[in-house]
């Protein structure tokens, strides 16, 4: 498995960061792809191969500005992969969803994450 996947940050997608040696798994920006297939496949498959081999400890961080509905569904889908992953015993996840101090909507976002969640969902605020 390919220990780091890397991509930088469009205008439309964000800048992803997945390392398998430290558990970290990175989202950070705007999230509306015209394709969200085509973008969020390749980290679904690496985040797939990582279940089969993860470190102790995993943490996934979210860090939008806004993401649209298909987004929204990608997301969700690698969460409840890292949630089964977690149910399993194999790993410890946490999830850290960051976000603005004056965005509602961000927070909420992730307060409905954590609802449909069994793992750690940590809201953050974002230092100004």
């Amino acid at each position: 498995m390919d220990p780091l996947l890397e991509l930088s940050a469009t205008e439309k997608t964000p800048a992803v960061t997945i390392d398998a040696a430290r558990g970290l798994f990175s989202l950070t920006g705007c999230s509306i792809p015209e394709n969200a297939d085509r973008f969020y496949s390749p980290i679904q498959d690496m985040a797939e191969r990582y279940a089969g081999q993860p470190a102790p400890r995993t943490t996934l961080r979210v860090e939008l500005t806004y993401f649209n509905s298909s987004s929204s569904k990608y997301l969700l889908d690698l969460m409840k992969l890292l949630s089964d992953l977690h149910a399993s015993g194999r790993s410890s996840v946490t999830v850290e969803w960051w976000h603005a101090k004056d965005d509602l909507d961000m927070k909420e976002a992730g307060e409905d994450y954590r609802s449909l969640l069994d793992i750690p969902l940590k809201l953050k605020v974002l230092e100004e």
